[in-house]
């Protein structure tokens, strides 16, 4: 695989300011501080692409970027899609008014949204968190793609790796992949598994959000 672009589209907080065309999505979803625009940069190569923040719950907006990879055809087109950095959860210290907007706008647009192939769900391999959990359930409800990614594998010895992620797949319910953005330990399994979220069929209707 080769990436030839990744760029900046737009920051957007409800449907009309989402980014316009065709384009499958890939939505990134995971609790704040969880790693998820480092493994984001680290996926696309860049450094800075997706603002990486020492403080919990600085994105607060969907972050649409556009991506194009070399197609496996020689003379075929590139192979465009969209990532889509949710906002993190779970972060009590963001004000309250704020956790109450972010409901709505990411149920929004993760049950209406045509566009969207599938969400990759982070979670720190150290800790699994009720959130996700629930998360898993509502994305099957909705017959959403999903990947599981635990995040910084490199914190945790080798010998114990295994071990976290079995526990992490059986507090989930599903399969996990192990990745580090730091020493970019499982970023080819991580691709592979999103070309094959992209490799699904549209979605042909949306949900109604539920906020209950």
């Amino acid at each position: 695989m080769k990436l030839l672009s990744a760029e900046f589209v737009a920051s957007a907080a409800e449907s009309a300011q989402y980014p316009a065309g065709n384009l499958p999505e890939i939505a990134f979803a995971g609790r704040s501080n969880v790693g998820k625009s480092s493994l984001l940069n680290a996926l696309l190569g860049r450094k800075n692409l997706a603002r990486v923040s020492q403080t919990p719950g600085r994105t607060r907006l969907l972050t649409f970027f556009r991506v194009a990879l070399a197609s496996h055809g020689a003379e075929g087109s590139p192979e465009k899609f969209l990532f889509v950095d949710l906002p993190g959860y779970g972060y009590a210290k963001i004000a309250k008014a704020v956790q109450e907007q972010w409901g709505p706008m990411i149920e929004g647009y993760l049950s209406s949204r045509l566009l969207l192939r599938g969400v990759v769900l982070l979670t720190d391999i150290r800790r699994g968190e009720d959130d996700e959990r629930n998360l898993v359930r509502w994305l099957r409800e909705r017959e959403l793609g999903l990947v599981a990614v635990a995040t910084k594998v490199d914190k945790l010895p080798r010998g114990q790796r295994l071990q976290a992620l079995r526990d992490l797949e059986t507090f989930l319910g599903v399969p996990v992949i192990g990745c580090s953005a730091t020493t970019g330990e499982g970023k080819d399994e991580v691709w592979k598994a999103i070309r094959g979220l992209l490799a699904t069929p549209p979605r042909v209707r949306a949900h109604s959000p539920d906020y209950s």
